[in-house]
């Protein structure tokens, strides 16, 4: 079987990653593609916890995120991944102020055929604990443009509403998918 193609949905807190990362998978499946959705592994920690993980959790978290794609990808033709580490990373130097997990972040998302960047056009929405607020969603957009410009990854911001986000992104999936 050939390596899956890793479609990394990344982008800021409220800009529809998941949302985003579910209609695709839907889409890519009703093409008759072999796809593995992976869901956000902070997402389910938050749930499972009741609460956001500490500094010395992220790297588990990280690790998690990518073992999970690793995992789907060994058995799909294509994988939508709802986040990846380097998101983990972001978010670590973003709250803690720790740059650590760049390293492995980066070498993680490298893997990825695709990155589809969710602009911030959307409403800002609270979601429970793994929201910041609207006022996080610009910095933290910066640091993922300057982290997948620092390893050289390209990446197709994806906006608009409704449909027309879906198409945007629909429309670079069908760009890069391997023909």
């Amino acid at each position: 079987m050939k390596p899956a193609f890793v479609i990394a949905i990344v982008g800021a807190e409220s800009s529809g990653k998941t949302t985003l990362a579910q209609q695709l998978q839907t889409r890519l499946a009703a093409d008759g593609l072999t796809t593995a959705l992976v869901g956000e592994t902070l997402r389910e920690f938050c749930d499972r916890h009741r609460r956001t993980p500490r500094i010395d959790e992220q790297a588990a978290i990280a690790a998690e995120q990518t073992q999970r794609i690793a995992t789907a990808a060994a058995n799909h033709a294509v994988v939508v991944a709802d986040t990846t580490a380097l998101m983990t990373a972001v978010y670590s130097e973003f709250v803690f102020g720790d740059a650590s997990l760049y390293a492995i972040g980066e070498a993680a998302h490298r893997r990825a055929g695709l990155t589809l960047l969710t602009a911030l056009d959307l409403p800002w929405q609270a979601d429970g604990l793994q929201r910041d607020g609207e006022h996080v969603r610009a910095p933290v957009d910066a640091a993922i443009r300057a982290a997948l410009e620092r390893i050289a990854h390209p990446f197709v911001v994806v906006s608009g509403q409704g449909e027309a986000r879906l198409q945007s992104a629909w429309h670079a999936v069908r760009q890069a998918l391997p023909k």
